[in-house]
């Protein structure tokens, strides 16, 4: 099993200038003033790959308060029942399933992406993501997106 991923809250006079570079043009392309990361990283003054690092790990705080959909992607053996186990847990928490999407299994193993909404949820988020990687058909969990 993979270790969990922890979330913290850092002041922004924490963050490095590549971080905070990545937030502005996060923001540029979330306005429109920018329709590509090209331009909204030339913007700021970064580079693509370091946007990219950070892009889908680093997220301004009030918008983490106000989000209320997350994808998470998620590795799971191919067995009769992965998936109905794996969305009765997800049921449990009180979360809303807004979209599945799974690969065709290859090896034994097939990749999915589940959007929820956490509205109604019970649990903190880690704490979910916790439940998942411990189910037996489950192999690793990952945070990929939040939105609203």
């Amino acid at each position: 099993m993979t270790s969990r991923k922890s979330f913290y809250l850092v002041r922004e006079d924490m963050l490095t200038e590549a971080m905070e570079k990545t937030i502005a043009a996060k923001e540029l392309l979330h306005s429109g003033k920018v329709k590509k990361i090209n331009e909204a990283v030339s913007k700021v003054g970064l580079s693509r790959s370091a946007f990219y690092k950070y892009k889908d790990g680093i997220f301004p705080f009030h918008t983490m308060v106000r989000e209320k959909i997350i994808t998470l992607s998620i590795m799971l053996v191919d067995r009769s029942g992965s998936l109905s186990q794996l969305l009765g847990k997800v049921a449990e928490t009180g979360a809303n399933v807004l979209t599945i999407n799974q690969t065709i299994p290859l090896q034994g193993r097939a990749n999915m992406t589940l959007s929820i909404d956490t509205t109604p949820m019970k649990l903190e988020l880690d704490e979910l993501m916790e439940w998942l990687e411990k189910l037996d058909a489950v192999e690793k969990v990952e945070l990929v997106g939040t939105g609203s």
